[in-house]
């Protein structure tokens, strides 16, 4: 189940960079500037770099040491 979650975040990274970039198309209100750092940064795939730091273990609780007696 893991690794299906990690290939998940693989496939949908690249639909998210485009939806961004469709996004930042249709926006009046950010200048030209603004729209170009915005699509740049939304290449940086944050989320699997920051799960892959941690070692896979984003969302998985480690155990509590017992308590000495």
């Amino acid at each position: 189940m893991k690794k299906i979650a990690e290939l998940l975040v693989c496939f949908l990274h690249p639909i998210a960079v485009i939806l961004v970039w469709l996004n930042l198309i249709v926006r009046p209100e950010l200048s030209g500037t603004a729209k170009i750092v915005w699509g740049v940064l939304a290449l940086v795939p944050v989320v699997p770099f920051v799960y892959v730091l941690t070692g896979g273990e984003l969302w998985e609780g480690k155990p509590k040491p017992a308590l000495p007696r």
